[in-house]
Order: structure tokens, then sequence, then C-alpha cells
């Protein structure tokens, strides 16, 4: 199965010495966001996990620990952006990321590893050609520690316009101004575009508009075929294999002002103070009422079919 750490915060960032801790026992435990007294018990061992996906603007906590990684298959989504800390405030110095990101990619192979640039705004601080000369600075950065860059324009959940009332769609023309451009920059540094969950508009350009954590770049990652069970996608345009996710909404210390995972600033700060690294519970511990199950976990990885990488 497929084990997912990034969907509802940033655990190799704020959390490492905790999913060591995880690791080291074989099991972590995770409640249901939508009915908090459910909670599911899930094996961390190579067995049964095939692949651990991750999604971080901050992998350098967990690079000492990467061995502790090495029985699992993994795939890292780093996201690098180029906005300054009055749109995120507490990511580290982007120079400093892609320095993390370039170890990584040692580390688990350039198979294991893509790069994120989202969500794409624009503001007058902000504007089209800026983003342009951002992504082909950064794109020049990590040739050949990747071969994926992502890129997805701004969505204006609810939690966005209450905590980033400022921000404005991405107009049509714009999209296809910057997907032209970025998918030319791909290009040229030796990686693919992959939009997420924007249709198929930029592929005319050369952009791969399958998805972006899919089925088939887990198996490049691990060099495996995997008989993945059918499942109806996260959201209706995501065509994405997310697997069971781990981790705790309004827990992301970054405080990104875009964010779809955070409410608010002060439930944030709340739920840190009430990590736990020794819990295998990622925020607080099990209570009296709780439900724990156990998660039906087996191995996808089909044995009879190996990928030629």
């Amino acid at each position: 199965m497929i084990i997912n750490t990034g969907q509802r915060t940033d655990i190799p960032a704020f959390y490492s010495e905790w999913f060591v801790n995880r690791l080291k026992a074989g099991f972590v435990l995770a409640r249901n966001p939508y009915n908090p007294q459910r909670i599911t018990r899930y094996r961390l061992t190579p067995d049964v996990v095939d692949v651990i996906g991750f999604c971080t603007k901050n992998p350098a906590p967990m690079l000492p620990h990467m061995d502790l990684l090495r029985p699992f298959g993994q795939y890292w989504y780093v996201t690098i952006t180029p906005y300054g800390r009055d749109i995120e405030p507490h990511v580290p110095n982007k120079l400093r990321v892609l320095e993390s990101f370039r170890r990584l990619s040692q580390i688990a192979g350039v198979n294991s590893v893509g790069w994120r640039y989202d969500p794409i705004l624009i503001s007058e601080e902000w504007p089209v050609q800026r983003h342009i000369k951002a992504f082909e600075y950064m794109a020049n950065a990590l040739r050949g520690y990747t071969k994926t860059a992502v890129i997805s324009f701004i969505d204006l959940y609810e939690k966005t316009k209450r905590n980033f009332p400022e921000a404005k769609t991405v107009s049509p023309a714009d999209q296809m101004i910057l997907g032209k451009a970025m998918a030319e920059i791909c290009d040229r540094c030796g990686m693919t575009l992959r939009p997420c969950a924007e249709g198929n508009a930029l592929a005319p350009f050369g952009a791969d508009c399958s998805g972006c954590m899919t089925a088939a770049m887990y198996e490049q990652a691990i060099g495996q075929r995997l008989k993945i069970p059918s499942r109806a996608p996260a959201r209706k345009a995501c065509a994405c294999y997310l697997g069971g996710d781990i981790g705790a909404y309004n827990s992301c210390g970054h405080l990104c002002r875009y964010c779809y995972a955070n409410y608010d600033a002060e439930t944030v700060r709340a739920n840190l103070k009430a990590h736990d690294p020794q819990s295998p519970l990622l925020i607080g511990h099990v209570m009296p009422g709780d439900e724990i199950r156990d998660a039906d976990q087996e191995s996808w990885k089909d044995y009879q079919i190996a990928l030629e990488i």
C-alpha cells in the first residue's frame, strides 16, 4: 500500500523526530479529520508499505535519518516558490531549500524526487514575467536532480479567502503564457511539466496532464509494477493516487497565506503545543472513547514484472 504524509501538513519540516520514532516503532495512528474519535492504525513496515509519499517545503530535518527510509519505496515532492515572508512567513531561505533538494535527490534518487512550483498567484509584486524568470532560475538550479516540475494556479478555498483576502485567480490568458514558457524551460532542463488538477489546457505545449502523484510515478520511483486497487480521486480534477494519509490538518507551521490545510494561525499554534514526539498520534494522545481500528494493508507489488529504469 501507499502511505501519504503530506496532504494535511508538512511532516518532514516540523515533525521529523516524531516520524523517526514512528518508523522505529513500526506503526502510526491517524485521526479521521471528519470523525475525530475514529483512529486508524497503520503498520509502517516494508512488507505492507510499498511507497511513502512526502510533500514538504523543507526536507532538511529528515536528511540525517534517510537510512530509516531505505527499506521503503519513497517519493518526495519539495515545494519551492519564490515568495517572501509576506506570503510564506516561516518557509526557510529558498537557496537553502534548493540545496536540501539536491542532497535529497542524491540520497533518494532522481526518480524519487519532484519539484513543485505552486500555487502560482499573480499580483503587482508577482507579475507573469517575474514568475517565468524565477521558475527558470530554479529549474536551472535543479537540472539533473529531478525529472518532474509541477505547477498549479491558486485555488480560492474558503480558508484561503479568509487568510489571504487580496489573492485573485489567475486568468486563462496568463495561465497559457505561463504554461507555455514553463514547459519550454522544463524541456531545456530535462524535466516534464505536470499541471496539478488544471485540466488538459497545457498539453499542446508538451505538459503531461495525467496527474502529479500517479501510480506510474510511484512505479518509476521504486522500479516495480504495482497492482493498485481502483479508488475514487481525492478531487474531481485530480488523477493522483494519494493513499492513507497520516497527517493532521491545522498543524503546518509554515503558515503560508494561501494554504488550504490550516484554518488559522491560532489553531495551528495550539496544535503545535499539543504535539508530543513520543505519541503515536501526530497531535495529542489517544483519549477515552477513541475507537482504534487496524487499516487493511497489503503489499501491491507485482513481483512477476519489474520495470526497466
